[in-house]
């Protein structure tokens, strides 16, 4: 059995890889990494996808780290887990596409992190996320990486110290997720959520996603320093010309990535 699962949908520009290991809760263990890992960088070279979503099967999104990977293993082992861990975070953030995550049923410890990586997030209302390592006596380090990046350090470390469950509406209102919506919808309307982004220009999303974490990571006086820059190279670009004279035309753009 496949541990994820990718299909490619050209004509809406949409990918979609789920978590394929239910019985397992759809942890990840370094093989679903690792594949997770080699789904996202083959989408990351297809000129035909913008979006990319990230779902699963059964009933939980993901339960984390499989313990059994941990548990009693040599500590170069347990590196190797967490690094590869570490790698797949990373492969989202560098992909071109935007990565949304589709939640439902629950989502903790590394499974939470995974949330919290993709750069959107949709949950059904009956989605619950949680950091609990503190409760087996393993603290959340690698999920807080993530985890504090997206939501205020005070709710972070709230989940991270207390180990409880918030619901799907706690985390959109921290910042963790999106949107929320019911169950039965989840599916239909994630579809439509990466619609509202698949239909604009991939070069301009890509130079977007890229220039929105760089400067994250800046002063407020380096990033608006680095937004002139951007603004002044990006005005050339075929895609803003052909977006702007579209504008003035009164048309629909024809974007440089349509063939």
């Amino acid at each position: 059995m496949a541990l994820t699962l990718v299909e490619e949908f050209a004509e809406e520009r949409i990918a979609v890889i789920t978590l394929n290991n239910p019985a397992r809760r759809n942890a990840l263990s370094r093989a679903v990494l690792a594949a997770l890992e080699d789904n996202l960088e083959s989408l990351g070279k297809s000129q035909s996808v913008n979006v990319v979503i990230i779902r699963s099967e059964g009933p939980v999104f993901s339960a984390g780290h499989d313990l059994h990977e941990i548990l009693d293993q040599n500590l170069q082992e347990v590196r190797t887990l967490f690094q590869q861990c570490a790698q797949t975070m990373a492969v989202i953030r560098r992909l071109p596409q935007v990565v949304l995550a589709e939640v439902s049923g629950i989502a903790t410890a590394a499974g939470c992190q995974l949330v919290a990586a993709c750069d959107l997030a949709i949950a059904a209302d009956t989605a619950r996320f949680a950091t609990p390592g503190v409760k087996i006596g393993y603290f959340c380090a690698s999920p807080s990486v993530q985890l504090a990046r997206n939501v205020p350090v005070k709710k972070a470390a709230e989940m991270l110290f207390t180990g409880d469950f918030i619901s799907a509406e706690e985390a959109k209102a921290s910042g963790l997720i999106n949107r929320v919506v019911d169950n039965e919808s989840l599916r239909d309307a994630s579809w439509q959520f990466a619609r509202e982004i698949s239909r604009w220009s991939l070069p301009v999303i890509a130079a977007g996603k890229e220039f929105l974490y760089q400067q994250i990571e800046m002063s407020e006086d380096g990033a608006a320093q680095y937004g002139v820059e951007f603004m002044t190279r990006q005005s050339s670009t075929p895609d803003a010309v052909e977006g702007m004279s579209a504008f003035f035309e009164k048309r629909t753009p024809r974007w440089s990535d349509r063939s």
